[in-house]
């Protein structure tokens, strides 16, 4: 029984994160290009609090009881992007402190192959393997393929 529990509210999990137009847009609020939308998305809350409020203001004066499930889905959506807002500007911060150490090491690897490049202009002997390369000149050997040379039958 309990199985079939977890199992249940596994598939209801995977259902509502598809389909539940709040799951859909904070999906696209985390991805890169939507994480400088973290902060006014906060302001999506409101409208789902103004719900809640109505909801429980209907349930006060009589109403059904099922709306208190609604109360909770509009409760729970409403926190839901009042937390993503800070969220996304630590994950803004972190992607955009990655891609500048990605473009530091870009720099001084474009540093490396002109400095690379001079030396070669002067001393065409010696260059800096390139591409899969192991070793220049393709001085690799017998093994060079993986093979040792009595594989080859050399």
């Amino acid at each position: 029984m309990l199985r079939l529990i977890w199992a249940a509210s596994g598939h209801a999990a995977a259902y509502l994160r598809a389909y539940m137009p709040s799951n859909i847009l904070l999906d696209r609020i985390r991805c890169r290009d939507g994480l400088k939308w973290g902060i006014p998305a906060m302001l999506i809350a409101v409208p789902y609090f103004a719900i809640a409020y109505w909801c429980t203001t209907v349930i006060d004066a009589g109403g059904p009881g099922w709306l208190h499930l609604i109360v909770l889905v509009t409760c729970w959506s409403g926190l839901k992007f009042i937390l993503m807002g800070p969220i996304s500007v630590i994950l803004l911060l972190k992607a955009r402190h990655r891609e500048g150490r990605e473009r530091r090491r870009q720099k001084q690897s474009d540093d490396a192959a002109g400095a690379l490049q001079l030396v070669d202009r002067h001393d065409q002997t010696r260059r800096a393997p390139t591409g899969h390369e192991a070793l220049p000149h393709h001085e690799h050997g017998p093994t060079h393929l993986g093979r040792a040379s009595g594989a080859l039958g050399t």
